[in-house]
């Protein structure tokens, strides 16, 4: 089984495929040349880089790993000290600050937190979260966040904000997490619904989206036997259909419904869907 991952370097995706063999982490070559460079054609580029430096052909070696439409294509990978000579070869202007970004992968918060998402698939306890529930949405969010925040899996007793927008006041999440929870749930629309409407109540300190995405794929699982191919929705298009969606849902329910697929055991896309959700987060 591949494990693959996906991160975001000045919203350029660089993937990575673990190899059991020597139990490490080996990077897309073509990936690291396009995030550095931003080339139209990252493969020419590569392609010339490591025909000018023998020494190349040595350090890499060529796993398969998940494109864009979906398949598995084999790919000029490195590890981590051959990224390391990789980017000592481009002249970019960005190479400090991506060596700094690589450095960080698995340290941080967000990282770590992320390690445990996926930790929710391979172990199998997504499948024992309650569905729609709130209980469910604290029980993914106190996973994901455990031993990481201290009100991980709690709901808050603090006013939020972001971005301007002023979240519901404390003072009556209880009140309204309890409708919420009513809400029905068997058509697409009405699981949106609930969806934006846990939203704007982001019930915990940190941690919202990624948690209640989760949350939402549940739903679409259990209920239309669905669930959401995040890689197929724009972080921007989705982020300000999010910020609408309090007034007016119409475009968050349009990108869901054009992101839908029956490929609800899939793990590859589960993967992906952590990796994105996370992309989603970043500022």
């Amino acid at each position: 089984m591949i494990k693959t991952s996906i991160r975001f370097f000045e919203d350029i995706p660089v993937r990575a495929v673990w190899n059991n063999d020597d139990s490490k982490w080996w990077f897309c070559a073509t990936d690291i040349v396009e995030a550095l460079t931003k080339s139209k054609n990252p493969r020419v580029y590569w392609a010339q880089i490591k025909r000018r430096n023998s020494q190349l052909i040595t350090i890499c070696k060529q796993l398969k790993i998940v494109a864009r439409d979906g398949k598995s294509y084999l790919n000029d990978v490195v590890d981590a000290s051959g990224v390391n000579m990789v980017v000592a070869l481009i002249p970019a202007k960005s190479k400090e600050k991506f060596t700094r970004w690589l450095s960080g992968l698995g340290s941080t918060i967000d990282e770590k937190s992320k390690q445990k998402a996926y930790e929710l698939f391979e172990s199998r306890i997504i499948d024992e979260i309650e569905v729609g529930t709130i209980k469910g949405l604290q029980q993914i969010h106190g996973y994901i966040f455990g031993g990481l925040f201290d009100f991980a899996g709690q709901i808050r007793t603090l006013n939020i904000s972001k971005g301007g927008f002023v979240f519901a006041p404390a003072m009556y999440l209880k009140e309204n997490l309890a409708l919420i929870e009513k809400m029905p749930e068997s058509t697409l629309d009405e699981i949106v619904k609930k969806y934006v409407e846990m939203n704007i109540l982001h019930p915990f300190m940190e941690g919202n989206g990624r948690s209640t995405r989760i949350w939402l794929d549940l739903m679409l699982k259990k209920n239309l036997h669905m669930c959401v191919d995040w890689s197929k929705i724009n972080k921007y298009e989705y982020l300000n259909a999010m910020r609408e969606s309090p007034i007016d849902a119409t475009n968050i329910y349009k990108l869901i419904q054009g992101a839908l697929t029956d490929q609800i055991n899939d793990r590859e896309l589960f993967m992906k869907g952590i990796d994105y959700s996370y992309y989603y987060e970043e500022e």
